[in-house]
């Protein structure tokens, strides 16, 4: 595809008309859903046409496509829509039981990205990002988050060029020169090993295991002040970076609701709120300030974040029920409370170009595919641990930046694409970009590109 026709597909060229509770957009599948069950059939094969794996216990099946995409989070729904809209064959792979990572029910995180929570008004992504949020505001006005967990699994098996496989984690690669030949996933609910050739990879997995198992290069934590004269970068390079986040949500009762917090409970007080509102305007939500880890490793540490966010949200909600503060907090209680850390920060392929702090507050681009529009927004690593430092750090671009197509490929395998958080970007850069609506427009471009 040449870029003009990228830039033109990849960056918003979908337009919509909501009548009644149907949503018509200028390229989806229009045509009535063709039987699932041949399709199904595919994925779990009937024992007469089973391959047995070298595990006994599992069956093996081989599956070609033209591109392969792990991770379902909105960058990879967005980039497994956007090139099966464009005629590609692909198999989408998630690890979890339902799409769209940190926006699903299992995290409960707001979409956010270039207005800026109205902050920037007129600026707001377009493309298949705004086709699912116009969908769910005809068809869930009541804001259910798990409408929101259908809607994503509606669009992607709506679409009969995508083979879906989730709860289903990518294990293993094998290269050819600088090339992905295949990989391997692995389905245990099910039972199945998957052997899967693409033609290109996308990896949207926000960790980057795909581009990990295929050797790709890429960068973690924060780069040295004087690697690319970035004023959120420390005076020396380190492994940390933005915490993950546990959220909750509570509701308002016609009588008291006593509240007594687990045993691990984190002991908070009035100090450590010294910076962070915890006042009954957030108390049905959550508050994001709940973060912890960044100091240690996001991914091969997640079991002690969970424990450590729980624990912190437990001491949080303690604080505002028995603390004496917030009488008014007397007939509130939990209704839900997240298991699966929100994570922020890891892994980061490494393109062509590296987007930096001052790509975002200045840089256009001839090649790109893109847009970011969301702040700066640095966290101290220690995050609730820190009471004594501000949340967060902020700088505001002017206008909203370009994202190039050179930051959205791996520099040393040649056939690896990445949507998400893991692109080729700095620390200070990634602060912004990694925000789900600036996510799904990187997702649509790769889709489109691939």
């Amino acid at each position: 595809m040449r870029r003009r026709d990228l830039l033109t597909y990849g960056t918003g060229a979908y337009s919509f008309v909501v009548l009644g509770d149907k949503l018509l957009a200028g390229s989806p599948a229009d045509t009535p859903l063709a039987p699932l069950k041949p399709e199904f059939d595919r994925i779990a094969p009937s024992d007469g046409s089973r391959r047995r794996s070298s595990d006994p216990h599992m069956t093996l099946v081989n599956l070609e496509t033209d591109i392969f995409v792990a991770g379902g989070g909105l960058s990879g729904v967005c980039a497994a829509i956007s090139a099966a809209r464009a005629g590609s064959k692909v198999v989408l792979v998630q690890d979890r039981s339902r799409l769209g990572g940190n926006s699903s029910s299992e995290v409960k995180m707001h979409v956010v990205g270039s207005s800026c929570h109205k902050g920037r008004l007129g600026w707001r992504e377009t493309g298949l990002i705004e086709e699912f949020r116009l969908d769910d505001a005809v068809n869930n006005p009541q804001r259910c988050w798990e409408l929101w967990d259908i809607l994503l699994y509606d669009k992607v098996i709506s679409e009969p060029n995508i083979t879906l496989l989730l709860e289903t984690i990518l294990c293993s690669t094998d290269m050819k020169g600088d090339r992905i030949e295949s990989v391997t996933a692995r389905c245990d609910k099910s039972e199945h090993i998957y052997h899967v050739k693409a033609k290109v990879y996308v990896d949207a997995t926000g960790d980057s295991r795909l581009g990990l198992e295929a050797g790709a290069e890429f960068r973690s934590g924060r780069e040295t002040r004087s690697e690319f004269n970035e004023s959120l970068a420390p005076e020396v390079a380190d492994k940390e970076t933005l915490g993950s986040s546990i959220l909750f949500t509570s509701q308002l009762h016609r009588k008291p609701m006593p509240f007594s917090p687990p045993k691990w409970s984190r002991k908070v007080t009035k100090e450590d709120f010294k910076y962070r509102k915890v006042g009954p305007e957030n108390w049905e939500y959550g508050y994001w300030w709940v973060e912890w880890g960044g100091s240690i490793d996001t991914i091969r540490d997640n079991e002690r974040i969970r424990f450590e966010l729980l624990a912190i949200t437990m001491g949080v909600w303690d604080y505002i029920k028995n603390s004496g503060e917030f009488p008014d907090s007397a007939n509130w209680a939990l209704n839900w409370v997240g298991m699966m850390p929100g994570k922020r920060g890891s892994r980061r392929l490494v393109g062509d170009h590296v987007l930096t702090q001052h790509d975002l507050l200045k840089g256009k681009f001839e090649d790109a595919v893109a847009i970011g529009g969301w702040p700066l927004d640095d966290h101290p690593p220690g995050g609730f641990d820190r009471p004594d430092l501000k949340p967060n750090t902020v700088i505001r671009p002017d206008e909203v930046y370009d994202i190039p197509l050179r930051t959205l490929y791996s520099r040393n395998v040649s056939n690896l694409m990445m949507a998400g958080r893991n692109i080729s970007a700095t620390h200070a850069a990634f602060t912004s970009a990694r925000v789900m609506a600036t996510c799904a427009t990187i997702g649509q471009a790769v889709g489109s590109a691939a």
